[in-house]
C-alpha cells in the first residue's frame, strides 16, 4: 500500500498524552498544535511513515469518556415512573453538551481522513473511551481504517514499537465497561430515588437541611463499603475493654538496651501479676537458658501495582490514594514511570530487565546498587517473582526514564518516582540476608526472651 499518502486521525485520552505522543513521533519538542472547536483539545501535524506508508499525522484528544449513558428523557423526572421501572427502562449514550465541541472537532477532521488510530489507555476504560470515538466518526465517515495504538509509557521506544505495530481494537472489552455503567445507572439511579423518596415521607429531612433539596444517593460500589465501615465502627463501639498487667524486663549494656518480652505475655488477674512481680523483684538475677542462631531471609517484593504502590505511599509518605495517582499520572505523562493504573505484579518474558537498570546507574543515590546490580560477579541480580496477576492491559509499575529530580517537581514527585525505582531494584535483587539471635532468660521461674536480627546482605 506503499506511495500514496494517507491522511491519519490520532485520537488520545488527554491534551497532555496527545502532545507528548506528537512530539516523540515528530521529533520535535517544540511541536506546536492548531486550535480545534474545543480550545483544550489543540490539533498536532506532522508527516510519519507507518510500515512504509507515508502518512500526514493529525493528533487530537478527548478528554476522558466522550459520551454518557443516560435514560431516555420520559424517564429522567423522579415521579414519572416506579424506581423498579428503571431496570427495564431504555438507555442510550450520547455526547453531553460541555463535549460538543470536541465531538465536532473530531468530526470535522474524520471527514477528510482515512485512518483512525486510537491512543487511548490500554485498559478496559480506554477501550470503552476508544469505541465511542470511533461511532462518532464512523457516523461521518463510514469507509475509515481503524486501528489501536498499544503501549504502556510515553517513551520514545515504546511509542515507536506501537505506531509500527498497530492491532484492531477490543470490543469486548468496551462491551464489558458498557455493561457496568448500565448496571451502576440502573441500580444507582432506582435504589437513590427509591430511599430518597422512602426517607422524606418517614422522615422531615428538608427541615434539617435548611429547605435544601436532599438527595439520599446510592452507589453500587460505596454505598456497601460505607457498610463495611459503619459495621467496623459499631463492632468497635460494642468492645468492652478490660484491664490486664504484664511484667517488663531490659538489659542495659554499653551496646545498648535489650528488652525482654513476658512469655506469659500479660494477665487479667491483677493480684497474680502482682505476686509474679514481688518474686522477680525477690530474686532479680536473671539465667540465660537458651541462645538460638539462624539465618533469615527477607524475599524481594513481587512487581509493583497500583493497589501496593498506594499502599506504601501511605505508609511511607503519608499521601492519600487519590493524590498518589495523581502525582504518579504526571509523572507518567511525563515519560518517567510506566501506565500507574495496573493490577498486573508479574513481568513479560519480552521485557528487557536490564535495560530498566542500565538507565539508573547515573543516579547519585541508587547508581552505583544499579551497577553492582548489572556486574554478573557481584552475583546479586535475581529474576523478580510474579505476584499471579496479570490484567493483560499493562505491565507493572516501572521506571521509564532515568532522573535526579526535575526542577517542577514536588516533594511527593521525587518520592513517588524513588518508590518506583528503589521497588523495581529491589525485585529485582536476591533476597536480603539476615542473622537472628534469641535470648532466653530465666528470672525467679518466669521465662522472658529478646530477639535480634543483624545483617549479612541487604538491599
Amino acid at each position: 500500500m506503499a506511495g500514496r499518502s494517507v491522511t491519519v486521525l490520532n485520537v488520545a485520552e488527554k491534551p497532555s498524552v496527545a502532545k507528548a505522543v506528537a512530539q516523540i513521533l515528530s521529533r520535535n519538542p517544540g511541536i506546536r498544535g492548531r486550535d480545534g472547536r474545543s480550545r483544550y483539545n489543540k490539533i498536532f501535524e506532522f508527516d510519519y511513515t507507518i510500515r512504509d506508508q507515508p502518512c500526514k499525522m493529525l493528533f487530537t484528544s478527548v478528554i476522558g469518556h466522550l459520551m454518557e449513558l443516560e435514560f431516555d428523557a420520559r424517564y429522567r423526572k423522579w415521579h414519572s415512573c416506579d424506581p423498579a421501572d428503571l431496570f427495564q427502562a431504555p438507555v442510550h449514550k450520547s455526547v453531553p453538551e460541555d463535549k460538543k465541541d470536541i465531538k465536532r472537532t473530531l468530526e470535522e477532521e474524520a471527514r477528510r481522513c482515512q485512518w483512525l488510530v486510537l491512543w487511548l489507555d490500554c485498559d478496559r476504560e480506554g477501550e470503552n473511551i476508544a469505541f465511542e470515538v470511533v461511532d462518532v466518526c464512523t457516523a461521518v465517515n463510514p469507509h475509515l481504517t481503524i486501528k489501536r495504538a498499544r503501549f504502556s509509557a510515553l517513551i520514545a521506544s515504546e511509542i515507536y514499537q506501537s505506531v509500527q505495530n498497530l492491532v484492531e481494537p477490543n470490543k469486548w472489552f468496551a462491551d464489558a465497561v458498557d455493561a457496568r455503567q448500565e448496571i451502576d445507572l440502573r441500580i444507582g439511579a432506582s435504589f437513590t430515588r427509591f430511599q430518597t423518596m422512602l426517607m422524606k415521607d418517614a422522615f422531615n429531612i428538608d427541615t434539617v437541611t435548611d429547605g435544601r433539596n436532599t438527595v439520599l444517593s446510592y452507589g453500587p460500589c460505596q454505598f456497601p463499603t460505607l457498610g463495611f465501615v459503619v459495621e467496623r465502627y459499631w463492632e468497635i463501639q460494642a468492645h468492652e475493654p478490660e484491664e490486664f498487667w504484664s511484667i517488663n524486663c531490659s538489659h542495659r549494656s554499653d551496646e545498648g538496651t535489650a528488652n525482654f518480652s513476658w512469655g506469659r505475655g500479660h494477665l487479667f488477674d491483677y493480684t497474680c501479676a502482682v505476686i509474679i512481680y514481688e518474686m522477680c523483684i525477690e530474686e532479680p538475677t536473671a539465667t540465660v537458658t537458651n541462645v538460638r542462631q539462624q539465618e533469615k531471609l527477607k524475599y524481594p517484593p513481587h512487581p509493583l501495582s497500583t493497589i501496593e504502590l498506594e499502599k506504601r505511599a501511605s505508609r511511607y509518605f503519608r499521601m492519600s490514594s487519590e493524590h498518589t495517582m495523581k502525582v504518579a499520572e504526571e509523572l507518567y505523562q511525563g515519560g518517567f514511570i510506566s501506565y500507574p493504573r495496573t493490577e498486573t505484579d508479574n513481568f513479560s518474558s519480552r521485557t528487557d530487565l536490564h535495560a530498566i537498570v542500565q538507565e539508573q546507574q547515573a543516579h547519585p543515590e541508587w547508581g552505583i546498587y544499579a551497577q553492582r546490580l548489572l556486574n554478573p560477579e557481584t552475583g546479586l541480580w535475581r529474576n523478580p517473582r510474579g505476584g499471579g496477576h496479570d490484567d493483560k492491559a499493562h505491565p507493572p509499575i516501572h521506571p521509564t526514564k532515568f532522573s535526579a529530580g526535575e526542577s517542577g517537581w514536588s516533594q511527593n514527585h521525587r518520592n513517588i518516582y524513588e518508590l518506583v525505582v528503589r521497588h523495581y531494584l529491589a525485585c529485582v535483587s536476591k533476597p536480603a540476608v539476615g542473622a537472628e539471635t534469641t535470648v532466653e532468660i530465666d528470672i525467679a521461674g518466669e521465662l522472658f526472651s529478646a530477639c535480634g536480627r543483624t545483617r549479612i546482605f541487604a538491599v
